[in-house]
């Protein structure tokens, strides 16, 4: 049996109601949208007294749902919405029946239905997101699940699936935007999203590509777990076959012209033109088969896009300061020359410090002399770059070499300096949108992001934007996801990228690492809205890996560095006032598999360690739903959902509990129609059960009651007039036990530093005394 949300029987009014008149001190709405007015308008109003809670998403519990307005999310009665969720699911990457021994065969029967969960379960996933006030989702498909079966074959049995699982979100107050995951463009290449037939129909042999050198596989194979594999997977971008087929979504018609795709019918097609038009068809049909679901806000065009070999400056050489060198990381020609069957001396690389990696040998890749093309493709067995004449092979000096060296910098053709974004991109996401526009009956919200570690770009002006987009740009600590490792000295790695002064970059303790966190994300922010101007911003990723620090706390279930990162993170999010998804909400987690892709391990929740699903109260104050969970008090943290005006602070103190809220009613520059005047802030009982709530700093009128079966705090004030800043204090009695201390440099060796002082001016003095008196 479901568990409704409350949302589900929210108010109405009756006939012979009185008529909503706000206080003298708000402004008076516009009769036309008379019908969107919430009863906190009332003077007589009780706080709380709908049946809605802060974290309900649904239209129920917005009034009628969630749309961009300006720089913020706004439900309909226009207050300010703080979007906090989570990624579901990391699982959804590879299919139900894969076969780690097995493969890469039998890739046209493969199945995702179940995929993130099976139908049956989902109430208790759902429940449990609630209860963490996790309710804004991000869900991931891939191309593949859909259109695994050949090119215009759908799976009409997933697509049902999926509909079936997002009809229930909004019973449990979740909302999602759909996004169509990728990563190293295709499992077969090493990562996840499109399917098996997309590397086929460009030539590639997909029983060659590992041995060829053309991509990395181990990671999809079960591996990546161990010291020599961890954290390779990323380097594919780079290699043959991703980086090749990126290429030719993207800019085919531009760099690969003669490369025509066989259609069913017997004529050709472009293999630009061919990919993208998949894709797009392939989009719309999900489009359609989830037109109507209330649950569904919108849709992301593709996870963490790659430019492939566009903008590439040299072939013999990839750029150190934003290409992962990891492990063997031949060059474009070499791996051109991998590709074509030609035994290559490749560079390896390793793990080093202070720099990330170095070259430590060289070794010859591809000894068997494997070709990754296909002779009966559309290249007939030609390396596609070779065919172009990008390179070829010097016969008599019995090597490969490069024929037109800026090939990927320049438009072939008229010489004139292409950019991925304005060029390419850009045209294609207005594509997608049209597309996506015309399979829906009413319009969704538009998520795009950059190259994943790349701030928005400059080019990304008003022209270039979406209808109703939103910005979500993804954001990890690139220093600890490299090292999996996290500890009292962290690194802005996003600044010395950018050239910041070394010394700047290196922080020490809890609050050393909350200050660079909180910095790289508002830098992040800052950057985006000085390009976009007003559009929302929402970090569509991030997150840490719960095996860090050598999986030292999966042997001794203390997880206190997973829980100190992890409240870092949420810190600086938190300060930069946006929302977030996090990543990954992934019931198949377990210790040994982690995530079960590329060795990646970043679920906070395992079904294993959960309750059995007869055990379980699906009611949102139910302490059942938490048992599976780790680092809680990190994660699910008090937050303002539903803010009646525009947020400007808010800190939270997981040691304490207590956090600061400061708000500002709107004025005409905001652009915000407000028809509420109550907020409602998620207070989850995690840190409620058995204390007092104490709320300090209302003004004289203002009226508010915490409701701990909804786990929210409702605030409505008395004086609501333009531009009017609003401050609460919020803690609990008694105080919660501290997790962790938040120590500094200065605290851990100020002592040591000042006695070091002390004997140092000791013995200046004796010498001085001795030497010259």
């Amino acid at each position: 049996m479901l568990s409704p949300s409350d949302s589900e029987t929210s108010f109405v009014f009756l006939e012979g109601s009185p008529k909503s008149t706000p206080p003298a001190s708000y402004a008076q709405p516009d009769p036309q949208i008379l019908d969107k007015i919430h009863p906190s308008l009332l003077p007589s109003y009780i706080p709380g007294s709908t049946r809605t809670y802060a974290h309900d998403w649904s239209r129920a519990g917005t009034g009628g749902g969630i749309k961009p307005n300006g720089r913020h999310f706004i439900d309909s009665y226009g207050r300010v919405c703080s979007l906090r969720g989570v990624n579901v699911s990391g699982c959804s990457k590879a299919p139900m029946n894969h076969d780690h021994g097995t493969f890469p065969a039998e890739h046209d029967v493969v199945t995702f239905v179940g995929r993130p969960f099976p139908l049956e379960e989902a109430p208790e996933h759902f429940a449990r997101l609630r209860r963490w006030g996790l309710t804004f989702i991000r869900f991931l498909v891939t191309w593949e699940a859909v259109e695994h079966a050949g090119l215009g074959i759908y799976d009409k049995e997933y697509l049902a699936y999926v509909r079936k699982l997002l009809l229930l979100m909004p019973s449990f107050g979740l909302s999602a935007f759909v996004v169509v995951h990728q990563d190293v463009w295709s499992r077969y290449s090493g990562g996840s999203g499109a399917p098996a037939w997309t590397l086929e129909a460009v030539g590639f042999d997909l029983h060659a590509l590992e041995e060829s050198g053309a991509a990395w596989l181990l990671g999809v194979k079960g591996g990546g777990h161990v010291e020599a594999e961890r954290g390779i997977w990323p380097c594919g971008y780079q290699k043959l076959a991703a980086a090749t087929m990126a290429t030719c979504f993207w800019a085919g018609d531009t760099f690969a012209p003669k490369l025509k795709i066989l259609m069913p019918g017997g004529q050709t097609k472009p293999v630009q033109q061919y990919l993208q038009d998949a894709f797009l068809d392939m989009y719309a049909t999900v489009v359609q088969a989830l037109d109507g679901l209330d649950g569904v806000v919108g849709f992301e065009a593709m996870n963490e896009p790659h430019r492939g070999y566009i903008d590439l400056p040299s072939l013999h050489q990839f750029d150190y300061n934003t290409d992962l060198h990891l492990s063997h990381v031949p060059s474009a020609l070499e791996s051109f020359m991998l590709g074509s069957g030609y035994p290559t001396l490749v560079a390896h690389w390793t793990r080093s410090f202070p720099m990330p990696t170095r070259l430590t040998s060289r070794s010859v890749l591809n000894s068997a002399s494997r070709k990754a093309w296909r002779p009966d493709g559309p290249t007939q067995g030609m390396c596609v770059w070779e065919m172009h004449g990008v390179w070829g092979w010097d016969k008599g000096k019995n090597e490969g070499v490069v024929l037109r060296e800026n090939y990927f910098v320049k438009d072939p053709v008229t010489g004139r300096k292409v950019d991925w974004y304005t060029d390419f991109y850009y045209p294609f996401l207005k594509r997608w949108a049209d597309r996506a526009r015309k399979a829906m009956s009413n319009d969704k919200m538009f998520f795009v992001e950059p190259i994943p570690n790349e701030f928005c770009p400059p080019s990304w002006t008003a022209e270039h934007q979406l209808p109703n987009m939103v910005f979500a740009p993804h954001w990890y600590d690139l220093n600890a996801l490299f090292k999996k490792a996290f500890g009292d000295f962290t690194v802005n790695v996003q600044g010395l990228s950018k050239g910041m002064f070394p010394l700047k970059a290196f922080y020490w303790g809890q609050k050393g690492a909350r200050e660079n966190f909180s910095l790289q994300i508002q830098t992040i922010v800052d950057h985006s809205s000085k390009v976009l101007g007003g559009k929302p911003i929402l970090i569509g990723e991030c997150g840490i890996p719960m095996d860090m620090n050598q999986k030292e706390a999966l042997e001794s279930d203390n997880w206190k560095w997973q829980e100190r990162m992890m409240d870092a993170m949420m810190t600086g999010l938190e300060r930069s006032l946006i929302g977030f998804t996090l990543w990954n909400y992934n019931p198949d987690n377990d210790d040994i598999r982690g995530d079960d892709w590329n060795g990646e391990n970043f679920s906070w929740f395992s079904r294993r360690r959960a309750l059995p699903r007869s055990l379980l109260d699906l009611d949102q104050w139910s302490f059942t739903l938490d048992n599976g969970a780790r680092i809680l008090p990190s994660v699910v943290r008090p937050y303002p959902a539903k803010t009646a005006g525009i947020p400007t602070r808010f800190e939270y103190e997981m040691n304490t509990g207590m956090f600061i809220f400061e708000w500002r009613s709107p004025e005409s520059k905001d652009n915000i129609v407000l028809t509420a005047r109550e907020t409602e802030i998620f207070v989850p009982s995690l840190i409620t059960q058995g204390r007092k709530l104490v709320v300090s700093g209302l003004s004289a009128g203002d009226k508010y009651t915490y409701d701990k079966a909804r786990q929210t705090l409702f605030i409505v004030p008395q004086d609501g007039s333009s531009g009017r800043m609003h401050k609460i204090a919020v803690s609990v009695e008694p105080s919660l036990r501290p997790h962790f201390d938040v120590n500094t440099f200065w605290g851990d060796f100020g002592e040591a530093i000042l006695s070091g002082l002390v004997v140092f001016v000791g013995l200046f003095a004796i010498i001085k005394y001795h030497f010259y008196m």
